[in-house]
């Protein structure tokens, strides 16, 4: 067998594909002008929402980027990926809610990981809107916490929010407190399904909470190659949103299933997963085309800044 032959193995792919992550600094990118803080969102269960959360987190943390993880939905399951410390009585967003704590007091370090922070989610999460039901502007809490004044003073570059699949007042104070919307799609039937109440519940939050609210992104996950279901849907999706849909996609991988039964991202689990790879060029091409703003006919989903009137947003 030839070197080139040996070169295009399944492992010695598999290989190629680890090292690239063990060498990030070979893919620079330069830092946001401005922290990003971006929702996860999507009101459909089992899409890839919170596997998407952690594997972009963890990816943009391994360029050189300085990530926090809220994590808003009561499973606490982000908070499992990224190995923090979640049981009950656990200081957790919760307490950042109801304004018992701050985010400092509660943030916990990554023991693997030096640019990566996590604020838990603990099943006392579950009963928050009942107790901020009475309170004045109970949809800020959040933004409150996490001001632009504080995000300077820590020097973060991309803030993630990882939020229950429905819309309440969690999934409210998470979109109140950030700019951008990101929603994993995942390629069967009935992808579509919700995704316009999501957009309209996007367009009302932006017109009478937080006029800066918008989609950036849409990520296509458990994408098959070898169906034409997932072509089909993924064709669907991008007639559908346009330019805002990353290029690249997330395959249907075990591997990517597995990880968080072992408190790791898929990147930290088999860096050499095809899944891995995916999230980790996926976070990549997020970050270098930048943030993508609506304009006046498309809000709130953003467009490509050469689509804008003028040639930039």
């Amino acid at each position: 067998m030839s070197k080139f032959d040996m070169d295009d193995t399944p492992i010695a792919r598999a290989a190629q594909q680890a090292a690239r992550l063990q060498n990030p600094n070979r893919d620079k990118l330069p830092k946001p002008k401005k922290c990003r803080k971006i929702t996860i969102a999507n009101q459909k269960g089992g899409v890839g929402k919170t596997t998407s959360t952690v594997n972009l987190a963890w990816s943009l943390s391994l360029l050189g980027m300085k990530v926090l993880v809220i994590d808003l939905d009561p499973q606490g399951n982000a908070s499992t990926a990224l190995n923090a410390v979640h049981h009950a009585g656990t200081p957790s967003s919760y307490e950042v809610l109801l304004k018992e704590m701050t985010v400092d007091e509660v943030m916990q370090p990554n023991d693997k990981n030096d640019n990566i922070f996590c604020v838990p989610a603990t099943i006392d999460l579950a009963g928050a809107e009942i107790n901020l039901v009475s309170e004045v502007r109970r949809e800020y809490r959040l933004s409150q916490a996490i001001s632009d004044e504080w995000i300077e003073e820590h020097g973060f570059d991309y803030i993630f929010i990882d939020c229950p699949p429905s819309l309440g007042l969690l999934t409210i104070n998470a979109m109140a407190a950030v700019d951008e919307v990101l929603i994993p799609i995942q390629c069967e039937y009935y992808a579509l399904e919700g995704v316009r109440q999501l957009i309209d519940n996007i367009a009302m939050i932006r017109e009478n909470l937080n006029p800066n609210l918008h989609i950036s992104g849409v990520l296509l996950t458990m994408y098959d190659g070898r169906t034409r279901l997932s072509q089909n849907v993924s064709d669907d999706v991008r007639t559908h949103f346009g330019s805002v849909v990353l290029d690249n996609h997330i395959p249907r991988n075990v591997k990517v299933s597995e990880a968080p039964s072992y408190n790791m991202t898929v990147l930290q689990y088999d860096g050499g997963a095809p899944g891995a790879l995916a999230y980790y060029d996926a976070a990549k091409e997020f970050a270098a085309r930048g943030d993508y703003l609506p304009s006046a006919e498309t809000a709130p989903i953003g467009i490509a800044p050469e689509l804008h009137d003028g040639g930039a947003s």
